[in-house]
């Protein structure tokens, strides 16, 4: 993991398209503002990992589905 030091209105920059500022730092919380191309997904990372356990679970449940399907066809 990288760590870096940046104080209110720094930024880093990942690559050609990708740019985090810090806009505020408020107590213990940093505001960031992230300037992307629409193609790149930006999520929380709680909001990501919920979005990848529902896409699992259905997953899950799509295979259930196929292999009931398989089963009932056997006859």
């Amino acid at each position: 993991m990288l760590v870096l030091t940046r104080k209110k209105n720094e930024a880093l920059q990942i690559g050609d398209d990708i740019e985090i500022k810090v806009l505020g730092i408020e107590g213990d919380q940093v505001k960031l503002g992230i300037a992307a191309p629409k193609s790149v997904e930006i999520h929380r990372k709680e909001i990501y990992l919920d979005i990848k356990e529902q896409n699992n679970a259905a997953a899950n449940i799509s295979l259930d589905i196929l292999k009931l399907f398989k089963d009932s066809n056997k006859n």
